[in-house]
């Protein structure tokens, strides 16, 4: 099993939970964070990390966000590990309860 990064985290890109993770299964692209499916250990660290709630157990992850496993494992391909905290985007506040995001995702 895995976590996964869902849509919460678009455009508001916290970095709490990088910090956690002990195998750097993080990836970071310009407005979003993936877990890398394949170095995620199921440890648990980052879930409670979350400062908006969209990191999830693969098997609890909402319906409606189930193709986030899909995209997590596909951009942890392309872009680099993130394992340091950095400051969030100056606006992430005002995405922090905005819905349907995806549209909004950087690649």
């Amino acid at each position: 099993m895995t976590y996964v990064v869902a849509e919460s985290c678009i455009r508001c890109k916290l970095t709490d939970c990088v910090e956690v993770c002990p195998v750097d299964c993080f990836h970071e692209g310009p407005n979003y964070l993936v877990i890398d499916p394949e170095e995620c250990i199921d440890c648990s660290l980052c879930e409670p990390e979350c400062p908006v709630n969209a990191i999830f157990a693969e098997d609890d992850l909402p319906k409606d966000q189930a193709h986030f496993l899909e995209l997590n494992a596909e951009l942890s391909q392309v872009w680099p590990v993130i394992s340091e905290m950095k400051d969030p985007p100056e606006d992430a506040d005002d995405w922090r309860d905005v819905k349907d995001k995806l549209q909004y995702l950087e690649r």
